[in-house]
């Protein structure tokens, strides 16, 4: 089940519960990637990570939303030049190797092919970029919950995602949690929410979060197995053909000695043949 770009939109910037927590999320990620960091780099989002890019479009060469076709997709930001794309899941209009930086929110988790876009972000990610994949917690009261995005689709454990990471090719580096206020409106919770966040790693046995934050990177392997050897000449060899000229086309190297010595070499008489005197 796919998210509706016109509910997540009211979530985020009209409802006061979305507002806290698009906050909590943004703080938590750039404590992870300071914008200052993310100079000249190229950002990119993709399912509903607009709000998670907003800090770094100040600082990075360029900043993308990419919005899953069955989500739908709006301009974004408001009031500035347009830098949102409407993109089918496992086809980006990324160039390979392209992103230094990449946020997946709301994504994953109604994915109908997980396998498919996880090595579609794999393929847009250079060597060492990182992704910041934040979904819903099993175990907490926000995937349990449909008034909120976090309601829909799968849910994960941290070491869920990690495993899910691993076999598509990604390193993990790096795990937490956010949204330990429980998906209410009332204004205790909301005015609070800074205490619960604070507080809630210390006592995480008590209190249960709502979002797994996963960070996480592209680590490209070196190739395995024979390679092609390439002959690098002695400077015996480089002047080898000064002090013993040889003909042009002949290798250098021992091979070429034994070659340039039988050339100058008199040919042999011919033997006498059959009623041939002597």
């Amino acid at each position: 089940m796919h998210h509706d770009i016109d509910q997540l939109r009211r979530f985020y910037y009209q409802r006061a519960l979305g507002r806290v927590v698009q906050r909590i999320l943004r703080d938590r990620l750039t404590e992870r990637w300071p914008p200052a960091q993310t100079t000249g780099m190229t950002v990119a989002g993709f399912g509903f990570a607009a709000p998670m890019l907003r800090p770094y479009l100040p600082t990075a060469r360029r900043v993308t939303a990419l919005m899953p076709g069955p989500q739908g997709v709006m301009a974004w930001p408001a009031g500035q030049a347009n830098h949102a794309v409407l993109c089918d899941e496992t086809g980006w209009p990324i160039d390979a190797g392209s992103l230094d930086r990449l946020v997946m929110l709301h994504g994953l988790e109604t994915s109908d092919h997980p396998r498919a876009l996880l090595a579609e972000a794999w393929r847009c990610l250079g060597p060492g970029g990182r992704m910041m994949v934040m979904v819903p917690n099993r175990a907490g009261l926000w995937a349990a919950s449909d008034r909120t995005p976090f309601g829909f689709g799968r849910a994960y454990t941290t070491g869920q995602i990690e495993a899910q990471m691993r076999h598509a090719g990604f390193q993990p580096d790096w795990h937490g949690s956010a949204v330990y206020i429980p998906p209410s409106d009332r204004r205790f919770w909301r005015r609070s929410a800074q205490f619960w966040e604070s507080s809630g790693a210390r006592i995480s046995r008590v209190l249960i979060a709502g979002v797994v934050l996963v960070e996480l990177t592209k680590q490209t392997r070196a190739p395995v197995g024979p390679g092609v050897r390439i002959h690098v000449p002695s400077p015996l060899e480089i002047l080898d053909g000064v002090a013993r000229p040889r003909p042009r086309g002949l290798p250098a190297g021992p091979v070429g000695r034994a070659m340039t010595d039988r050339a100058r070499q008199p040919a042999a008489a011919p033997e006498p043949g059959p009623g041939t005197g002597c």
